[in-house]
């Protein structure tokens, strides 16, 4: 099954799904990613500390390469994970129709699966030693702390991203973040919402959640609930807009909870 051919897949809710035993599954994906990228990261930071040169410059490279990560992780799963890639005659069409046209298409038919939450080594290994390759040819308080910077954004995504689908904590942060992922989980919100730490590039580059307000947009009923369910006013049947400064200001307020009924 492939993108070009079929698009992404409506969700699925299977019922009697073991949210915990698909949250383990997950974690057992995330741990080592995380050990091995975040001890990289911690080692990488150590040696531009003792190389004498000074924090700033560090801090700088630092803080560059976490904000180039909230935009990256934007085009990746905008352009990579959610764009086809239809095979054609050519040998570089042909390979990037094998190795990207069938990502994401379990993860968005079935959102509750531990085995497609995160990334593995397999997808980000290549890329990191790439990356790293090219940073040991510069000091190490420069681009080897700007990709320490970005591959340590990349574990915490990962780390919202696992909580955004398994828990429900109660914080304005995380609710923000829960609700405005879940939408671009729902029905009608596949096209929008790609940010997955903020909205922060949706709201820049045009995909915010922004759409016809009044229908219904969440995953099935049958989803396990796992928490209250918060809806927006103008989210109520027989809504039919919302106040403009939702959309003028880009408060993306109007997502439902996940295993709202959809109509």
């Amino acid at each position: 099954m492939y993108k070009s051919e079929v698009g992404l897949p409506e969700p699925l809710w299977p019922r009697h799904v073991d949210l915990r035993a698909e949250s383990r599954t997950a974690r057992g994906r995330l741990y080592p990613i995380t050990i091995a990228y975040s001890a990289a990261s911690a080692l990488t930071l150590a040696l531009a500390l003792r190389s004498g040169r000074g924090v700033g410059v560090a801090a700088a490279f630092l803080a560059a390469g976490v904000a180039t990560w909230t935009l990256l992780e934007y085009l990746v799963h905008r352009y990579v994970l959610h764009g086809p890639f239809p095979d054609g005659p050519g040998p570089l069409q042909h390979f990037l129709h094998r190795k990207f046209d069938h990502l994401h298409l379990e993860h968005h038919q079935r959102p509750w699966d531990g085995r497609h939450i995160s990334g593995s080594f397999r997808d980000t290994l290549p890329f990191v030693l790439l990356l790293a390759a090219l940073a040991a040819l510069f000091p190490v308080d420069t681009l080897p702390v700007f990709l320490a910077g970005l591959v340590q954004s990349y574990v915490v995504e990962e780390w919202v991203h696992h909580s955004v689908h398994y828990y429900n904590f109660n914080s304005r942060y995380f609710r923000y973040i829960r609700r405005h992922h879940l939408y671009h989980h729902s029905r009608h919100g596949s096209h929008v919402a790609f940010g997955l730490t903020s909205d922060v590039w949706d709201c820049a580059l045009g995909t915010p959640m922004n759409r016809p307000l009044g229908e219904p947009a969440a995953l099935d009923a049958n989803r396990p609930a796992t928490s209250a369910r918060v809806v927006a006013p103008w989210l109520q049947p027989g809504a039919r807009r919302a106040p403009s400064r939702v959309f003028r200001r880009c408060k993306r307020r109007d997502a439902p909870e996940y295993g709202q009924h959809q109509g």
